[in-house]
């Protein structure tokens, strides 16, 4: 029987299916992040200590993978308008490797530097456990998004979205169920259920990477099939395919390191300063209102931006490849007029009706908390507002 050849996705196609993927993915995480800052024994606190490891951890994935499936779906497109499927395959290759090698550096440093980590960098001692929790995952999400970029670059971006929906519905099952489990067994031990809600993510990431890997195994037959009717291939040595994916991935991986970054220095200053005028419970407390709820509900519509982000990169690749360059700017035009549209209004409702969103949503809180969460929402938005 013949083989079929692997099926593309309309730009449009693409947009609407991550678009619709990213705002699932923002609900089920809002639904699991209501439910550890509303669970009793969890709270602020335990945002506070999970989200101090989880930026440490965010800080490892971003050097090991962010960029990654940007810069593979970018030069696989390349390949792909051209005929070029073997080559497109040999940088996947070349990728999966190197990263992989890569991202197990940086599970391992993380996994024995817990201790260190936790105790001098964070000053949140109780942070230990979530930093050895999520330590497994930084491999496991590397992988994955080479498998994203390779699936990204032949414009099949239904995986990705399937991929990350799946990894989001998983994660907020999990959560709930081992922080509940751990809370009857513990007698709920904030510290223990912030370890558990982050091995939620671990075993997740897992899962994600189990369907990707299995989807690569069912289309094995249509990418053989693809690479052995290939053209224009041209053979290269693999020290120069390995400087290509790396001058495109380290430059595309640059504005993530840089946020990153910023996010790690809140964790680790914002405790040490607010500790000289309050107590170690409460600067942890304080802090747990930043990453627990501030950032959880800014970074809400900014799903809707990334659809576009993720769908320009191989239609824009594709296009220069083909010398089609006026449909590139239409794209680009496109996607900058509907993440206008969308951002302002988000921005304006945040800045006005901030109170009233957080007493919504949190409605466990004091009124205390409520008016500096208020405040630090409010601050926040104005602060963040040009990314819109």
């Amino acid at each position: 029987m013949k083989n079929k050849k692997l099926k593309r996705q309309s730009f449009m196609q693409s947009v609407l299916v991550l678009m619709l993927s990213q705002v699932l993915v923002k609900i089920l995480g809002l639904v699991y992040k209501l439910y550890l800052t509303n669970r009793e024994g969890f709270g602020d606190k335990g945002n506070a200590i999970y989200s101090s490891g989880f930026q440490i951890y965010a800080l490892f994935l971003t050097i090991s993978s962010v960029g990654i499936p940007g810069a593979i779906a970018k030069l696989v497109s390349e390949h792909i308008a051209i005929g070029d499927y073997k080559g497109a395959h040999k940088i996947f290759k070349i990728a999966l490797v190197t990263f992989g090698l890569i991202s197990f550096l940086c599970s391992s440093i993380l996994f024995l530097g817990a201790n260190y980590i936790a105790n001098n960098f964070l000053q949140i001692p109780e942070a230990e456990l979530t930093l050895v929790a999520l330590s497994p995952s930084i491999f496991l999400v590397a992988i994955s998004c080479v498998i994203k970029g390779y699936f990204n670059g032949m414009e099949n971006l239904k995986v990705t979205a399937n991929a990350q929906t799946l990894e989001q519905f998983f994660k907020t099952v999990l959560s709930v169920i081992l922080v509940e489990f751990i809370a009857v067994v513990s007698g709920t031990d904030t510290v223990v259920m912030a370890a558990g809600a982050n091995l939620a993510t671990t075993l997740a990431t897992f899962l994600c990477f189990f369907y990707l890997y299995r989807y690569y195994r069912v289309m094995k037959k249509e990418i053989s099939y693809e690479i052995k009717n290939s053209i224009n291939y041209k053979p290269t040595r693999i020290r120069k395919t390995l400087k290509q994916i790396l001058s495109v991935s380290i430059p595309m991986s640059m504005g993530a390191i840089i946020g990153t970054i910023n996010k790690n220095v809140d964790s680790m200053t914002v405790v040490r300063g607010l500790k000289k005028f309050l107590s170690e419970e409460q600067a942890k407390i304080q802090y747990g209102i930043l990453s627990g709820k501030v950032d959880t509900l800014v970074t809400l519509p900014m799903s809707f931006n990334m659809a576009f982000a993720t769908a320009l990169v191989p239609t824009i690749s594709s296009a220069k490849a083909t010398g089609d360059i006026e449909t590139g700017k239409k794209r680009i035009s496109f996607s900058l007029l509907i993440t206008i549209l969308i951002g302002l209004p988000c921005m304006a409702l945040m800045i006005i009706f901030a109170e009233q969103i957080l007493k919504l949503l949190f409605p466990n809180a004091t009124s205390r908390k409520l008016y500096l969460s208020n405040k630090l929402f409010k601050y926040y938005i104005y602060c963040i507002r040009t990314n819109y």
